[in-house]
């Protein structure tokens, strides 16, 4: 079964730093979203060191059968059923205390990160948390030179994806009731974004 699944070196070598600095803040949680769970490396991992929070994995349709493979493969009662989940196109699959995703905004169109947090703050309760975690620009500017050079092989790729701009993910935030709330430095040229849902401004 192992050797049918999709595998990331970048989710091996960030699990880590990510874990250290997910576990002070979701002390409390009990369900968390992932949202482009991508190969399951990161659900499967994290469901084994957070034993007492409930990790929901999801992705697009076309990503779904892999990760249905990790989720049988962990065999973890807090590792559920995958869901099928599209940001521009969300269902709402209940209440969670927190949402994670990683390496997607990337990913994504511009036009479709309005959705993604649309989509988080769907699913988050007031006080509830927004972990982001990738490469940023900051005043349009890159943090560093392998950061420009992946962000020009994302737009060779495709023209729609691409880093994207603090300024301008802050403000999709906010639109969608989330305020930034810690922006944690992380290896390789990474950051862990932390949102907090509020009320309303």
């Amino acid at each position: 079964m192992a050797s049918t699944l999709p595998f990331s070196q970048a989710c091996e070598n960030n699990r880590h730093p990510i874990l250290d600095e997910l576990r002070p803040r979701l002390k409390t949680a009990l369900r968390l979203l992932e949202i482009g769970s991508g190969t399951g490396q990161h659900g499967s991992f994290f469901a084994t060191r957070l034993p007492h929070l409930e990790w929901q994995m999801s992705d697009l349709p076309g990503n779904i059968p892999h990760l249905q493979l990790r989720q049988a493969q962990a065999g973890r009662a807090n590792l559920p059923a995958v869901i099928t989940l599209d940001v521009t196109q969300p269902t709402h699959l209940g209440q969670f205390d927190a949402v994670f995703s990683a390496n997607t905004l990337h990913i994504m169109p511009a036009s479709a990160i309005s959705n993604f947090f649309e989509c988080a703050a769907m699913h988050l309760p007031i006080d509830g948390q927004l972990f982001v975690y990738g490469p940023f620009m900051y005043q349009g500017l890159y943090t560093s030179e392998s950061n420009r050079e992946f962000d020009l092989w994302l737009q060779e790729r495709n023209p729609r994806s691409g880093l994207r701009e603090i300024d301008d993910i802050c403000h999709w935030a906010r639109a969608a009731t989330l305020q930034l709330q810690e922006d944690i430095p992380m290896p390789a040229n990474n950051r862990l974004l932390v949102f907090v849902k509020h009320a309303g401004y």
